[in-house]
């Protein structure tokens, strides 16, 4: 008797378990809706390998503005919709903030470091507080003859070799990141630690898209097999190891030249003048927060342009409209400045259409996550559960945007707001586009990058023509707009094109912009500042509470 009993106890509880473990992966009826699951698995199997927010938009044109994902033990909630944004990661930011625990990305990739995958707490808050300090309106402004110097080799670069345009911008991207980081700049497209951040973060991207770095998130347990059964943790704390090594130098570099008093105006001197009286920020924590301001600086700049030549070739009506305004506003004797922005609304609007039009953070970059559980319309959305910003599917909601895929900057006609303005903007039909992110988690980079979009734009489009690349025959080769690359942050695929400058006096003023510049500016040898540009001069955290 008493062993048909232990006999039937343990029945009962194999029965329970196995209850417990089918519900993994199914959908509560709570939920958003979504797309059918499967025990266990959830949706996993559904997720796509290559151009997911291709998918995330057919699943938001199928289940609404607000869906789920079930993905193994994890929730996923998707808002496709610029009322949902607004509503939770903006009004509801306290608790739309945090992030999933992502053990490649964060734990095994950054050590716990990288301010972009940081979990909401105390150490995120104080950063988060530190850095819009570091990249306000005011110090924004500041970094203008950095950004004017960058864009004068840009061009000139691009005269000499057009061929290698990818290269100039980025090489343009990463040292206006490097000198307003650093206090140093990046002169040649071939340097090695240039090539380094791009190809490391790439393989960052690459390693957080796996299969198998998804499958250990949403399966925790997991984590315990050894390495020869999971090499992408292998993988992963090697590429650690590297970038680790990579910021650390820039960063104690940066320090040694602060304590000599020869660092340039930069960021870091804000974060040193910090640890001295922080205990918790230490070097390792300093430099991954100034790797944080090089990645999203280079990458996401760097690509917007790329993303935009791309657009100036497959829509050349908008390229001769653009080079109409800058011509009655600016001239052929010298090259557009930022004083010349309020003359330029069509070219503003270009800046805006290109990060709508081809945007970096195609997905968000990575999801928020809610502090406790929250309801919208009528939805149970769970404490823990990841939010993803689909930037993509809100960019091609036709209602917001019509005939999305076409380049129109006449989207933004009259449109006199500040990116910065816009994404704050209190009624969600009034905001531009969702590049930067929304809420606590906004790119605080957005002041600076806005001035090198309009820059870079507005420059490139004074001094040259795109047109596309011919084949053998002499027939077009028009890119292909929808082929991107893949990761956190994308681009378009390499394309080819025929960069031209618009006449002989404009590609004379771009050479001799850049030799005067060379000559009066920059030491001989290093290509670095002689001395720090005229007038700039960055607030000091000292005194001031973080």
């Amino acid at each position: 008797m008493m062993e048909t009993r232990w006999t039937l106890g343990a029945f009962t509880i194999i029965c329970l378990l196995l209850w417990r473990l089918l519900r993994i992966g199914n959908r509560p009826k709570d939920l958003p809706p979504g797309p059918p699951t499967i025990p266990l698995l959830g949706n996993i199997h559904q997720m796509p390998t290559k151009d997911a927010h291709k998918q995330f938009l057919a699943w938001a044109q199928e289940y609404g503005p607000i869906y789920s994902l079930m993905l193994g033990t994890k929730t996923l909630i998707v808002v496709s919709n610029n009322e949902v944004v607004k509503e939770l990661l903006d009004r509801r930011s306290a608790m739309y903030s945090d992030r999933q625990d992502m053990y490649i990305g964060q734990t095994l990739c950054s050590d716990g470091l990288r301010l972009l995958m940081m979990r909401y707490g105390d150490t995120w808050r104080r950063l988060r507080k530190l850095v819009h300090g570091i990249l306000n309106i005011n110090a924004a402004r500041t970094y203008v003859p950095y950004q004017v110097l960058e864009n004068k080799q840009m061009l000139y670069d691009i005269l000499r070799e057009p061929d290698n345009f990818l290269d100039h911008i980025r090489r343009y991207s990463n040292s206006l990141t490097t000198t307003m980081t650093f206090g140093w700049r990046t002169p040649r497209p071939d340097d090695p630690q240039l090539k380094q951040l791009f190809d490391g973060f790439n393989e960052f991207a690459v390693i957080n898209q796996t299969g198998t770095a998804a499958l250990i998130d949403f399966f925790p347990l997991l984590r315990w097999l050894p390495d020869f059964i999971l090499p992408t943790q292998a993988k992963a704390r090697a590429l650690h190891r590297e970038e680790k090594k990579l910021y650390l130098s820039h960063w104690l570099r940066a320090k040694n030249a602060i304590t000599n008093g020869t660092a340039r105006p930069c960021f870091c001197i804000d974060l040193a003048s910090l640890q001295k009286k922080e205990p918790w920020l230490t070097d390792d924590l300093a430099a991954y927060t100034a790797g944080t301001f090089l990645e999203a600086g280079s990458d996401t700049t760097s690509n917007t342009i790329y993303g935009f030549v791309q657009a100036m070739i497959l829509f050349p009506d908008v390229q001769r409209k653009a080079q109409a305004e800058i011509d009655r506003a600016v001239g052929s004797s010298r090259l557009p400045t930022m004083d010349d922005e309020s003359q330029l609304p069509y070219i503003r609007s270009i800046v805006k259409e290109s990060l709508r039009w081809m945007p970096t953070t195609i997905l968000g970059a990575v999801p928020h996550a809610t502090t406790k559980e929250d309801w919208y319309e009528g939805y149970r959305i769970p404490q823990g559960a990841g939010i993803l910003n689909n930037v993509y599917g809100i960019h091609n909601d036709p209602a917001r945007y019509p005939n999305p895929r076409e380049f129109n900057p006449d989207r933004y006609a009259g449109d006199e707001k500040s990116l910065y303005d816009s994404a704050n903007a209190p009624d969600a039909a009034q905001r531009d586009m969702y590049t930067f992110g929304a809420g606590r988690r906004l790119c605080p980079g957005i002041h600076v990058a806005q001035r090198s979009l309009f820059l870079a734009v507005s420059r490139l489009l004074w001094a040259f023509s795109f047109q596309p690349a011919l084949d053998s025959a002499g027939n077009e080769i028009l890119p292909d707009a929808e082929k991107l690359t893949q990761g956190f942050v994308c681009m378009p695929e390499p394309y080819k094109a025929r960069i031209m400058p618009r006449s002989a006096e404009k590609a004379e003023l771009v050479k001799q912009e850049w030799e005067d510049a060379e000559r009066d500016l920059l030491e001989e040898g290093t290509m670095q500042w002689r001395e720090t540009p005229e007038g700039m001069a960055l607030p000091s955290l000292e005194g001031k509470e973080v």
